[in-house]
């Protein structure tokens, strides 16, 4: 059948493709290269104790993940809002939940994996979707959703209905997924795959495009080529926006699945390098801040434990130390002024509220 991006695309193939023996060689190099990135990068997460390492990023490269993601799909917020929503227990700011709803989906997949024989199911699927959106809606059950062209408005693909078709193409990227025997392409290869799959298949009213790449960095840790989910790659989809959408119809309109893997390989290979790069950073910092913050703090009890808050948290306040048990207010306040006065904090006044931002954290989390 001739694809047409009118009618729904019913007739889209089960995983895998068959791939032509030069085009497979070229990918399997560029992908034993992008093998070597992320397991440099496991490595570097296995020095880290399991909580120093949650610790570490929970605030920082997931957060940032979830920013990127979420911006994907135009919902932008700036990092003052998604910090200081991060830090406050009352979230206004609609833009900054959606990003929160991001990381918390992408937790939730991760547990819901890991209590579930370390599977990728419909139903993990259907619950990070859930979290995303903040409701109870499932796999579409209704025809007429089409993906239209954000310049001309024209449709340029409809994806498979309805609810029955979906389930079916669900439950044949399942078996892709999680049976080793049903295809022995390289991990990485495969990723590639399975993200044009469920993109493709598109079985939510909305928030497919992030439910897609919290699926990426579950199956990364599926094949246990990571820990956790730590890999920054949407953003090199961001910088790459126009690339990624036309070889996804590439594959579509004219099965060229060579130009996608090599894309996607790509997009591992160098943000494997980048979250590298972010979290040696981040390790490189704290040494380098730890000896004055500690003489500074000299007297304060809890000096370690503020230490570490200020780079799990990197917008600090009065109201988050005493929460935290750290100390009374006024002693708080005494010591975040006096780090304020140091250069080690910067202030950033918010209504009635004062934030105290580690900045030296902050301009490493946010550079490319």
């Amino acid at each position: 059948m001739t694809f047409n991006p009118n009618i729904p695309y019913n007739d889209l193939p089960d995983l895998p493709p068959v791939l032509d023996r030069d085009t497979s060689e070229v990918i399997l190099n560029h992908a034993v290269k992008a093998a070597r990135s992320l397991a440099e990068l496991k490595g570097l997460c296995e020095t880290l104790s399991r909580e120093s390492l949650m610790n570490l990023l929970v605030n920082t490269i997931i957060l940032q993940e979830s920013r990127d993601s979420s911006a994907i799909e135009n919902i932008v917020t700036t990092q003052d809002e998604l910090y200081q929503a991060a830090t406050d227990e009352v979230i206004t700011n609609e833009s900054a939940r959606e990003v929160l709803g991001y990381r918390e989906a992408l937790y939730s997949g991760l547990d819901y994996f890991k209590s579930h024989r370390n599977l990728i199911t419909t139903n993990l699927l259907i619950n990070v979707v859930q979290i995303i959106k903040q409701n109870k809606s499932g796999i579409r059950k209704t025809p007429g959703v089409v993906l239209k062209s954000s310049v001309t408005g024209e449709v340029i693909y409809t994806p498979p209905c309805c609810e029955d078709v979906l389930k079916e193409k669900l439950k044949q990227l399942e078996l892709f997924i999680n049976d080793p025997d049903l295809c022995k392409l390289d991990p990485v290869i495969k990723l590639a795959l399975i993200h044009y799959q469920f993109e493709s298949i598109h079985p939510f009213g909305d928030g497919n495009g992030r439910t897609g790449r919290i699926l990426n960095s579950l199956y990364l840790v599926h094949q246990d080529l990571l820990p956790l989910p730590v890999l920054y790659l949407s953003s090199y989809i961001i910088d790459n926006k126009q690339d990624y959408y036309q070889l996804l119809r590439g594959v579509t309109e004219k099965q060229n699945w060579s130009d996608w893997i090599l894309f996607m390989i790509s997009a591992l290979n160098k943000t494997a390098l980048l979250t590298i790069q972010k979290i040696r950073g981040i390790l490189n910092l704290q040494k380098e801040m730890r000896t004055e913050t500690m003489a500074i703090l000299e007297k304060f009890n809890n000096r370690e434990k503020l230490f570490d808050l200020m780079f799990t948290v990197p917008y600090l306040k009065i109201d988050l130390i005493v929460k935290k048990g750290l100390a009374h207010r006024q002693t708080a306040a005494l010591y975040l002024n006096l780090l304020e006065s140091k250069g080690i904090l910067k202030p950033l006044k918010k209504g009635r509220t004062t934030y105290y931002l580690n900045h030296r954290l902050m301009k490493l989390i946010t550079s490319r």
